[in-house]
């Protein structure tokens, strides 16, 4: 049976990060990334829809050791996926990348210090087998196989297409179409305008609102530092003053709800005019209770004020054959719905685990530091901020888990796990979000504790000195031979 040191699920965004952190820190390892499509760049390669982009500046979202060169800072899909996989080509990760290997399982041994890993490979998703000494999930938040859809009555009725944004093909055709996108999250706020510039109209319908922030898609102090310094010391000033501006503005929205909720609707007044209903715009909970939704160069509201698309605010009765009808009685004419309703969350890409032959049960484990969990030895498992750029969490993770190993081969360590030895220590949710992605999923994932180094404080400089400068031992890890 093949064994490698490490074993690195996913070549999304965190994968080919994680492999160039292992390449560049722990050179002596031998590794593979299994990813289970046949492309890579994960969520980048998977959603088509029109107008996909990033909700997160690219300044932040890109990697800290690549500059983002683009003028644009909120990119599109593309633009995203050409950048991750250049990183991979320039630094020969792409040849370590082993396609259509999808992990299913992985069961820990104690007495061999290994994990053996199940894998399901090519169309026919033949078993194999690899062990390795230390497992890297990457492998994202969400099933890739299908999205969220509740089961609307009557959608059997309905004559023309229905579509979920993660199921977008190529001979999707919305020109001169009335479309109804049902939902008010990010996918919805960056397919309205997208799709607004070839329909006829587009009608946004969503059970309740969402806070939007406007901000420009080219960001002026990036391009005037490029034109004044080298490259990588202009990204990483304009990294640093996203970071704290991002960090300063989710303290505001925790500290002075009231005053930000008037600062983004006052945004959204101006660019609609002071007649404008603003009830579709003012949410029912407080900023960043739930993820703000960018709108890059205000070109939702931009499509709003000519007239190519209405936002209702209400509740589905039922799928008709022309369209939907509401609660209110009202009845929105359709020829392709388009369903943005979500995301299904699931932990570890959806591999089961077993430790000595007991099963793992993500939900009752306790996450150590946000990437271990409690009692599964040598594995982490990357998952970026809620309230900033992915990328910024997944690069601390990846330095992390560097040092660990690094840290392990010094000492002559095969063997780290996360223990709870307090009995003190309270569990809580692991995100506390009141979107409905993250309420559907709770259940299933790990908690986070009251105290560290359980505790996810969703803050990047706290976790910048806690896992690039921390000390590798503490009162939780335990490393054995």
């Amino acid at each position: 049976m093949e064994h490698l040191d490490v074993l690195i699920v996913g070549a999304g965004l965190s994968g080919i990060g994680a492999a160039w952190h292992l390449q560049k820190k722990c050179p002596k390892k031998s590794y593979a990334i299994l990813e289970g499509r046949a492309t890579s760049g994960g969520t980048w390669d998977l959603f088509r829809y029109p107008g996909v982009r990033s909700d997160s500046d690219m300044y932040t979202l890109g990697y800290r050791f690549r500059p983002w060169k683009d003028a644009k800072a909120i990119a599109d899909g593309p633009a995203i996926l050409d950048y991750i996989r250049e990183v991979a080509s320039d630094h020969g990760i792409d040849a370590k990348i082993r396609y259509r290997h999808r992990v299913v399982g992985a069961s820990w041994s104690t007495p061999d210090a290994r994990w053996t890993v199940d894998v399901e490979t090519g169309p026919d998703g033949e078993q194999k087998q690899i062990t390795c000494g230390f497992l890297w999930m990457c492998s994202g938040y969400y099933r890739y196989e299908a999205g969220y859809l509740p089961d609307f009555p009557g959608m059997a009725q309905f004559k023309g297409r229905i579509v979920h944004p993660q199921k977008w093909t190529d001979d999707i055709d919305h020109t001169a179409k009335k479309v109804v996108v049902i939902g008010s999250g990010a996918t919805a706020v960056t397919l309205v305008p997208a799709m607004a510039h070839d329909a006829e109209h587009v009608t946004m319908l969503q059970r309740s609102p969402t806070y939007m922030a406007m901000r420009p898609s080219k960001d002026p102090f990036a391009l005037k530092m490029r034109r004044r310094l080298p490259l990588k010391l202009a990204y990483a000033v304009t990294r640093w003053k996203n970071v704290l501006l991002g960090m300063y503005f989710y303290q505001m929205c925790k500290r002075r709800p009231d005053r930000v909720k008037r600062l983004l609707l006052g945004g959204v007044r101006q660019m609609l005019g002071p007649d404008h209903d603003l009830s579709h715009f003012t949410p029912r909970y407080k900023p960043w209770d739930q993820r703000l939704c960018l709108v890059p160069d205000a070109d939702f509201f931009r499509a709003i004020r000519r007239g190519k698309v209405s936002v209702v605010t209400d509740e589905i009765e039922t799928f008709t054959e022309t369209g939907i009808k509401l609660k209110s009685g009202a009845e929105l004419p359709a020829d392709l719905i388009v369903t943005a309703t979500g995301l299904v969350l699931q932990p570890l890409g959806g591999a089961k685990l077993t430790v000595d032959g007991r099963a793992v049960e993500p939900s009752k484990t306790f996450i150590y530091k946000g990437m271990m969990y409690s009692d599964v030895p040598n594995l982490a498992s990357v998952f970026g901020y809620t309230n900033a750029s992915w990328t910024l969490k997944a690069d601390l993770v990846c330095e992390y888990v560097c040092r660990l190993l690094n840290h392990m081969d010094r000492k002559g360590w095969r063997q780290c796990t996360p223990r709870n030895g307090d009995p003190t220590l309270a569990d809580e949710p692991w995100v506390s979000f009141s979107s409905g992605y993250i309420q559907r999923a709770l259940a299933h994932q790990p908690k986070q504790g009251s105290k560290r180094p359980w505790k996810l404080y969703q803050n990047y400089a706290l976790d910048l000195l806690s896992l690039r400068f921390g000390a590798l031992r503490d009162r939780a890890m335990v490393f054995s031979k």
